[in-house]
C-alpha cells in the first residue's frame, strides 16, 4: 500500500513539473500557481483513467498508434484539465502539438529521477541489506 501511494505521488509529481515546464517553454501555456496541485491532480487522474482505453482501442483499431498512446492520452489529460480548470489555458495550435511532447519528456525524467532524490534513504538500505 505505501509502494502504491509513492508510486502515485511520483507520478502526480512528474507531472506537475512537466505542466510547469511546459508553462515556461511555450508562450501559448499558462497555469495559475495557485491552481498547480489541483490541474496536476485532475490531469493525472484523466490521463491514468484513459490510457487503459486508448490502449485497447489501438490495438484493436489502430496498431501503429500504440506507440503513442502516452502522448494521445496526455493531450487527453490536457483537453480534459482544461476544460475542467480554470487555471490552465492552452492557445495556439502549436502549444497543443508541443506541450503534450514536452510533458510527456519531462515526466518521464522526473519518474528516473525523483526516486533517486525523495527515496535516497530507502535505496541505500536496500543496498546495504
Amino acid at each position: 500500500m505505501l509502494r502504491l501511494l509513492a508510486s502515485t505521488v511520483l507520478y502526480v509529481l512528474g507531472n506537475a513539473i512537466g505542466i510547469v515546464v511546459a508553462a515556461q517553454l511555450l508562450p501559448g501555456f499558462s497555469i495559475d500557481f495557485w491552481s498547480i496541485v489541483f490541474v496536476a491532480a485532475i490531469f493525472t487522474l484523466i490521463v491514468v483513467v484513459f490510457t487503459p482505453l486508448l490502449i485497447k482501442i489501438s490495438i484493436k483499431n489502430v496498431p501503429q498508434m500504440s506507440g503513442g498512446v502516452a502522448l494521445v492520452a496526455i493531450l487527453v489529460g490536457l483537453i480534459g484539465t482544461s476544460m475542467f480548470s480554470d487555471g490552465l489555458k492552452i492557445s495556439g495550435l502549436t502549444t497543443w502539438i508541443l506541450a503534450p511532447l514536452i510533458i510527456w519528456v519531462v515526466a518521464l525524467i522526473a519518474g528516473l529521477v525523483l526516486p533517486l532524490f525523495l527515496f535516497k534513504k530507502t535505496l541505500e538500505k536496500v543496498k546495504e541489506s
